[in-house]
């Protein structure tokens, strides 16, 4: 079993990207908008903007308060769409219950959108011609071609559908010729399913929900989840796969932390970088 170190991929990465943006006579902003005071996301936004910054991308910091209005939120979204010197647009999930998710992310001009998540970047990506991918899904493939795990004719499985993982992840997956099965809550049988992956990704929100019995011997297991769960009296972070068990039977896996969330942020800077050329290059 080899594990999969996303933080020695995401420096390589990073270094890269800045000398890349070190290159160019303008420079690249990214607005960053956070809706209330959620600790976690809090602390997200503080490792973005701060990894932002070692790779030469400046920011412009947007804290609003939870019972911000969703038009008021709207007018400073299309504020920045009209800001020739924001190069790209993050606004950070979830938001409040009051605020239409949908409506924010639609808001974003799609050639802002860092994130990949407006209508018009999914359809693109559906078709297989991407402007920009979205991050976490896009640091996973890294970690496979980094890694020289193959792609291509390999069963992947994805645990989650969600719009942010699940969905573009299976999507990406079958671009580069896998076969591609989506395992949810009302999937029946899927440990049966998940056995036959020799790709399995795990993205579903519940602590080592995956078990040793649940992966094919080989495997290649990306596990996508963070949660925090008391241990011993103490906080910890764990994934949605059970590390010590699946580690027994797998070839590869990704290790929370230190797995996909540094190349989610890794592609983030990525992302800022394409849009920005785009806009000011092409």
């Amino acid at each position: 079993m080899q594990i999969i170190d996303g933080k020695l991929v995401s420096s390589y990465y990073k270094e890269n990207l800045k000398a890349l943006i070190s290159s160019k006579r303008y420079k690249i902003t990214l607005a960053v908008i956070l809706v209330g005071d959620n600790p976690a996301s809090r602390v997200y936004v503080r490792n973005k903007t701060n990894e932002c910054r070692e790779v030469g991308i400046e920011t412009k910091d947007f804290f609003l308060p939870s019972d911000i209005s969703e038009d008021s939120l709207l007018e400073i979204i299309d504020s920045l769409n009209r800001d020739d010197e924001v190069d790209g647009i993050l606004v950070q999930l979830p938001l409040p219950k009051h605020i239409n998710e949908y409506n924010v992310l639609n808001a974003i001009s799609p050639l802002k959108d860092v994130d990949g998540f407006h209508p018009e970047n999914v359809g693109k990506l559906v078709i297989g011609k991407p402007f920009v991918e979205p991050c976490t899904p896009k640091g996973i493939i890294r970690l496979l071609e980094f890694y020289n795990i193959p792609i291509e004719g390999k069963r992947a499985v994805v645990l989650g559908r969600s719009n942010i993982v699940g969905k573009p992840m299976s999507l990406m997956l079958l671009h580069r010729n896998a076969t591609v099965s989506i395992c949810h809550s009302k999937t029946q049988n899927i440990q049966d399913i998940t056995k036959e992956a020799d790709i399995l990704v795990v993205a579903i929100g519940k602590p080592k929900f995956v078990k040793a019995n649940m992966v094919k011997k080989g495997a290649v297991v990306i596990d996508v989840g963070i949660n925090r769960v008391e241990v011993g009296g103490n906080s910890k972070l764990v994934g949605d796969v059970d590390f010590d068990e699946v580690k027994e039977v797998c070839s590869y896996i990704t290790p929370v932390p230190g797995g996909v969330g540094p190349m989610t942020r890794a592609m983030l800077l990525e992302n800022t970088y394409i849009v920005a050329v785009n806009r000011r290059e092409c």
